[in-house]
């Protein structure tokens, strides 16, 4: 799993820290001064880095991890 967080970029972990705080894709765009897009280019990594199939389990996964 720890290589999994090392692989994580800044942008991703700031999407990541978003997502912890319940924000939609729009909503964290929108505070992170990014388009929709670019949000769900992260979550797609994201998904990708944790082998998780969804954004639920991607939340799960990022809180065990802390």
């Amino acid at each position: 799993m720890a290589d999994r967080l090392s692989s994580i970029t800044p942008a991703e972990r700031q999407v990541l820290a978003a997502l912890r705080r319940g924000l939609s894709n729009k909503a964290i765009a929108a505070e992170l001064v990014l388009s929709p897009r670019t949000v769900e280019s992260h979550m797609s990594h994201l998904l990708a880095k944790s082998g998780c199939r969804s954004r639920t389990q991607l939340l799960l996964w990022t809180l065990a991890e802390r």
